[in-house]
């Protein structure tokens, strides 16, 4: 196998984390509208844990994002 090949896979490979990302995101923001509507009390109390899941899920996206340029242009 051309080690270019090898690295268009491995790089190809590096990006389905981007797809866990946007999950994870999508149900994290879901499950938060369903909280909110069952009890809209609790809002301010899991706004901010909501965030900083988003911020986390969203984080190891961009990771796997930037593992997968590496791939290509250092390696």
């Amino acid at each position: 196998m051309d080690v270019q090949a090898a690295k268009m896979i491995g790089a190809g490979l590096a990006m389905f984390g981007m797809i866990g990302a946007g999950l994870g995101i999508g149900a994290i923001f879901s499950n938060f509208m369903n909280a909110a509507a069952r009890n809209p009390a609790v809002v301010d109390q899991i706004r901010v844990m909501t965030f900083i899941g988003a911020a986390f899920a969203e984080l190891l996206g961009l990771l796997c994002f930037v593992i997968g340029i590496l791939m290509l242009f250092v390696v």
